[in-house]
């Protein structure tokens, strides 16, 4: 796809948009070819598209849009972006005689638009029907921000309320869907002490840094990679420095294969209340398709080990895994629920570039995709799970969501990270610091180094920048 427009600012969401319209047909580096032009006088925008589907059928859309009184230029570069996108939307919802499950709404985080619709004045009453009429959103998927947000009651807005995070970046194998920048275990065993050591400096760091400037660690959390592809003892050198007295500590296990009773002894005895064990399907010819290395016995034997420590435990499952059939996924929902874990995440696979799957010649399941996403929130809804966070990706399948799913306590780090409502001190290799100024409404984040060798090579660097960051 080919997008000439002086307005660069805007051209990724057009060509989100219209990738998103096409996404069943094979784009090209020129077609379709976006000729995109608009003009503002005052609040009046004149906004013209002029696009070639291919070289036999060109359409012209040309619209006059009102924005909303805007109170500055961030407020005005909104509002012009969601009319611009409204009337892309127009055009090629008529064009291709669709409409899509959310609507004209191309970022990450539909449940943003929500809460700034309700800082504008919105009644939070109405704001399912204006996501509607104003954006073209599915009834469905109106009906579930307005669950998430409802959901969302733990938000604290306090700068000196933070989160922190750990990660570690290894699993025991790759699985062809992941582009996460971690590396199996025995290709990196030998940096492994190396890497813990770098970990440990950074967190003590970061402790004194928290003491220093007064900030209060409300949550941990663990991610990666797969944590507990640790040693139980490289694992405990890591948790035992996290000793922070938290009421929400979550260790994400992951991959059944890595969890053993002398690391769920090492995550009890340092206070970890939270878990993840991640199926993400529970029928075997698919895990052997996607390169997991374990079967569905073995994650349930898994949970089965860990229901006497008392977690709070997590599972995911991922709608439109290559090869599953709907019965399959159905499956998968059934033994879930029959597991009856605290959270249930439901994400939709993205064909994310760097991933295995994406650069092999798989073609999205959309339609198959969305009876999956439909059948696993209805399944989730008539078991009295709800919903209390969501997210998308690019290059998700029919444009979809990933969502999770609560019984009784939600997880917090979860809805801090999506929401952005709390900064977050970030440890390990491509760690993501975040700095929230909740009075300037605005973010400022800093990224560690991707990989594990740079990191411990530059380590001293990574903490000096985390303290310019927050002091």
């Amino acid at each position: 796809m080919k997008i000439i427009t002086s307005h660069e600012w805007l051209a990724q969401d057009v060509f989100d948009l219209i990738h998103l319209f096409m996404q069943d047909s094979k784009l090209d580096e020129q077609m379709p070819f976006v000729n995109f032009d608009m003009q503002q006088n005052g609040q009046q925008l004149f906004i013209r598209f002029d696009i070639s589907f291919d070289y036999n059928d060109k359409q012209v859309f040309e619209k006059f849009a009102t924005l909303d009184k805007y109170k500055n230029e961030l407020e005005r570069k909104r509002y012009t972006k969601r009319e611009v996108k409204k009337a892309l939307y127009e055009m090629l919802s008529k064009k291709f005689n669709k409409s899509l499950p959310w609507g004209c709404l191309t970022g990450i985080r539909p449940t943003k638009v929500a809460y700034e619709l309700i800082e504008n004045g919105i009644d939070k009453y109405f704001v399912k029907e204006e996501l509607i009429k104003n954006f073209y959103v599915s009834e469905d998927k109106a009906k579930l921000v307005d669950r998430t947000i409802k959901n969302q009651i733990c938000i604290i807005k306090n700068e000196k309320l933070v989160d922190l995070y750990v990660n570690i970046p290894f699993c025991p194998t790759k699985c062809s869907y992941c582009s996460f920048i971690s590396s199996e275990y025995c290709k990196v065993e030998k940096i492994i002490p190396d890497y813990i050591n770098a970990l440990v400096k950074e967190i003590r760091a970061t402790k004194q840094l928290l003491q220093d400037n007064f900030y209060i660690v409300k949550s941990i959390y663990v991610g990666g990679g797969t944590p507990t592809v640790l040693s139980a003892d490289d694992l405990e050198k890591v948790i035992s420095e996290l000793t922070f007295g938290v009421e929400e500590f979550t260790v994400e296990c992951g991959r059944p294969d890595t969890i053993t009773k002398e690391k769920l002894d090492v995550l009890k005895k340092y206070g970890v209340t939270r878990i993840s064990i991640n199926p993400q399907t529970f029928v075997d010819a698919t895990l052997k398709r996607i390169d997991r290395k374990h079967t569905s016995k073995d994650v349930i034997e898994a949970y089965k080990l860990a229901l006497p420590y008392e977690f709070s435990v997590n599972m995911d499952l991922i709608a439109g895994l290559p090869g599953e059939s709907l019965k399959g996924f159905k499956k998968s929902i059934q033994t879930v629920l029959e597991l009856f874990p605290d959270n249930i995440t439901i994400h939709t696979l993205a064909l994310k570039r760097g991933s295995e799957l994406a650069s092999k010649d798989y073609k999205n399941e959309n339609e198959l995709t969305e009876k999956m996403v439909s059948y696993a929130q209805q399944m989730m809804f008539e078991n009295d799970y709800k919903p209390y966070y969501m997210y998308k990706l690019k290059n998700q399948n029919a444009g979809l969501e990933n969502v999770g799913f609560y019984r009784d306590q939600v997880c917090v780090f979860n809805i801090d990270s999506m929401e952005e409502t709390a900064s977050i001190f970030a440890c390990g290799a491509n760690a993501i610091s975040k700095r929230v100024y909740f009075d300037e409404n605005r973010i400022e984040r800093q990224a560690n180094v991707k990989f594990a060798k740079d990191y411990i090579e530059r380590i001293d660097e990574m903490i000096q920048k985390k303290r310019e960051l927050f002091n």
